[in-house]
């Protein structure tokens, strides 16, 4: 018995790091239309959300009331406004642990949203803060919920 389980546990740990890499594996960038707004101004921002090939994430509307959704939620001060962020339509997929298709996002997926200065801001530069809620999946599992949160800034002229 004590046999086994020295066997086992290299075996249970490296499926546990596995896991772990495959499901940090996502990149979740942003930027706010090309570093500059003007004052009075709008600029396009975009959320970028990288998944690698092998995995896809539950889209805003996966079709389950069990699986979770991925979500932004963007914040800023100054004034500053930011629009509600557009979610792209996912692709359906059936998978093995499924009797109906899912939802998902797969490869390259765009979070776009718009920024407004107004015309009496003071100061130099725009933040907006983002947090990308997300669950990544293979074709078999699904993995913990991720939550990344990042930081755009761009120059105000």
């Amino acid at each position: 018995m004590k046999r086994n389980a020295i066997f086992s546990l290299p075996i249970f740990l490296a499926v546990v790091l596995a896991a772990s890499l495959t499901s940090s594996a996502q990149t979740v960038s942003g930027s706010i239309g090309n570093g500059t707004v003007a004052k009075g101004g709008t600029a396009r921002g975009t959320i970028v959300l990288s998944i690698p090939g092998n995995l896809h994430v539950n889209s805003s509307r996966p079709n389950s009331e069990y699986l979770i959704p991925t979500s932004v939620a963007l914040s800023t001060s100054g004034g500053v406004v930011v629009s509600r962020v557009t979610y792209p339509r996912g692709v359906n997929r059936r998978f093995q642990f499924s009797d109906k298709p899912i939802n998902v996002y797969e490869g390259t997926v765009r979070f776009p949203f718009t920024v407004r200065v107004p015309s009496n801001f003071r100061g130099n530069t725009v933040t907006v803060n983002a947090v990308v809620r997300y669950q990544a999946c293979n074709d078999e599992v699904c993995f913990p919920p991720r939550v990344r949160n990042i930081t755009m800034t761009a120059r105000v002229r």
